[in-house]
């Protein structure tokens, strides 16, 4: 299996995960795991949480659990979104866009 800095790693292609990681990690007090990361990449290429638990081999729910326990709530707070429910693992990658860490291709900047 690869290193985990080295999946999902089209997420770069349309997010700016650096600017999203160094927010994140101040919402959080601390940075984000490599794990942390992954998923969050893996959300982020469009994958759900069953679809990422596939690619990495693990358990669909333990996936689910550790989104739900780490990422959403420091997601949910970044964006001012604490006291919704993440209803659909979507609802994360369109808060993250409507907070505008969503980055234009070049192509379409033109």
């Amino acid at each position: 299996m690869p290193p985990t800095n080295e999946q999902f790693t089209q997420a770069a292609n349309h997010w700016d995960l650096e600017t999203l990681y160094i927010d994140l990690a101040s919402t959080k007090g601390k940075r984000l795991t490599p794990v942390e990361k992954l998923h969050l990449r893996g959300l982020l290429s469009g994958y759900s949480p069953a679809e990422i638990a596939d690619k990495l081999h693990k358990s669909v729910k333990g996936v689910e659990s550790e989104m739900c326990t780490t990422l959403y709530p420091h997601i949910k707070s970044l964006v001012g979104k604490s006291n919704e429910k993440v209803e659909n693992w979507r609802n994360i990658t369109e808060w993250l866009e409507e907070a505008g860490y969503k980055t234009q291709l070049l192509a379409e900047s033109q």
